[in-house]
């Protein structure tokens, strides 16, 4: 669950996707596998893919900005920019 480039756009497309619909009351980012999002894929920072569109501080900034409430589920653990993208829901459950 590291935060490539296609994970980063995943999330800011559901995002918004889901933000958008009238009949999304809540939304709520939950990962698959054994933790919550890692931190950036450090795989990406050669290819300078780290710092394309998406990127961490635009799925924080739009996270935030948000008209409905995000909640992440976390589950094990939360690190790096996983962490960041947690603590910019508007509440959290960790398990």
């Amino acid at each position: 669950n590291q935060l490539c480039l296609a994970l980063r756009t995943g999330i800011y497309s559901g995002l918004k996707q889901a933000n958008n619909d009238p009949n999304v009351k809540a939304i709520i980012i939950i990962c698959d596998g054994k933790t919550f999002m890692a931190g950036a894929d450090i795989r990406e920072f050669p290819l300078g893919l780290h710092a394309k569109f998406p990127t961490i501080t635009d799925i924080i900034n739009y996270n935030e900005s948000c008209n409905k409430p995000v909640i992440s589920a976390i589950h094990g653990t939360a690190l790096g920019g996983g962490f960041e993208v947690a603590l910019a829901c508007h509440y959290r459950i960790g398990t």
